[in-house]
């Protein structure tokens, strides 16, 4: 691994790591998840987890808008766990961070392989190198080469990374593992694959991710990430549609929305065309993914993110794209510790697809 070019003893891609929580800091709340591991690599115990809501533009664009609000907010969750590790493994954004895939000689040294590294990174990085942190691994060896080895390349501006790190800091909390969010959350969709017919092996599987402003399409097959693309619609227009319909305030919608209570005609005037738009984006999605590839199916879709409960919304999806769709659920086949109350994980689940990958890299053996 390249340690050298950080300020912080952190790394995009470490694997070795101490027991630790997964912390995923996302638009609209925090997000914690604990792991352990069941003797003989017999499988994980979801320990604990906890969604702690954050205020709204405490975070913009998958940046740190509201630093204390923030710390606030992973400090409360930090509490309500009632874990003693303080060990945690964060996440950025896609968009704030630069990955490639390169190829260079096999058999290179450490050192060496750590320079090429550097050089090579200087043709994709729009920053100055003292301004980026910068980590690297080895796949493999290069397809239909031998003589080369495939390379993970990732970086990001120093700020994006410091910025998460003080706010888990202030909360008494230490960063040992930076990674990136698409790659916890394939992390965690690996678990699911699993269930799935013959393991979903040569098959492409959608992960649809809807966040609170944007819908995130990762198209993944024998996992690999072969498409991604965003598309700009999120539970946060459904919240102000429920605030325009009902006259509520924000804190009311949102309620209404997770919890119920809402008008009798909530489902079919507001809440009916919402997953249809949903469903219409997903739909325009897999058109630019079978237009831009050279695949022509999608096996499965699997829906994450706080909107995925939306009722009817998988059927929705279902309807109109034909292809078989399910609620994201990563801890169908872990064990459950005491703690957990079943039916209340797998409404938020599909929430902390993040989480759960992040909190996955403490049993990461590469």
């Amino acid at each position: 691994m390249l340690k050298g070019n950080f300020d912080i003893p952190l790394d995009f891609l470490q694997t070795k790591t101490p027991p630790l929580i997964g912390v995923d800091i996302s638009a609209s709340a925090v997000k914690m998840v604990e792991l352990s591991e069941l003797p003989k690599n017999k499988g994980y115990t979801v320990e604990r987890y906890v969604i702690e809501a954050l205020p709204k533009d405490a975070v913009i664009d998958g940046n740190i808008n509201n630093l204390e609000a923030v710390s606030d907010g992973l400090t409360r969750a930090f509490k309500r766990m009632g874990t003693r590790i303080k060990n945690v493994s964060l996440a950025l954004p896609a968009a704030a961070v630069i990955t490639k895939k390169i190829l260079l000689p096999s058999g290179l040294r450490e050192e060496d392989l750590e320079y090429q590294v550097e050089s090579e990174a200087n043709q994709y990085i729009p920053f100055a190198m003292d301004e980026v942190n910068l980590d690297f691994q080895v796949i493999g060896p290069a397809p239909g080469n031998a003589e080369e080895v495939e390379v993970l390349l990732a970086a990001s501006r120093k700020a994006n990374i410091e910025d998460r790190v003080a706010a888990v800091q202030s909360a008494g909390l230490k960063a040992v593992v930076v990674d990136v969010e698409t790659y916890a959350a394939e992390a965690a969709l690996d678990q699911i694959c699993t269930q799935l017919p013959g393991g979903a092996i040569d098959q492409c599987v959608a992960l649809v991710d809807i966040g609170a402003n944007a819908i995130n399409v990762n198209v993944v097959r024998n996992g690999q990430s072969v498409y991604v693309r965003d598309q700009q619609v999120g539970g946060a227009q459904l919240t102000q549609q429920i605030q325009d319909k009902f006259g509520l305030s924000a804190e009311e919608a949102e309620a209404g929305k997770r919890n119920g209570g809402l008008p009798d005609n909530y489902e079919s005037e507001v809440l009916a065309p919402f997953c249809e738009n949903v469903a219409s984006e997903i739909a325009r999605a897999m058109q630019f993914f079978f237009t831009s590839t050279q695949f022509g199916e999608i096996n499965y879709i699997v829906l994450a993110g706080g909107s995925a409960v939306l009722a009817g919304l998988d059927d929705a999806v279902a309807t109109r794209t034909q292809v078989n769709t399910l609620v994201a659920n990563p801890f169908a086949q872990m064990t459950l510790s005491s703690r957990i109350k079943p039916r209340q994980l797998q409404t938020d689940a599909p929430a902390l697809m993040i989480a759960c990958g992040l909190a996955m890299r403490r049993f990461d053996p590469s």
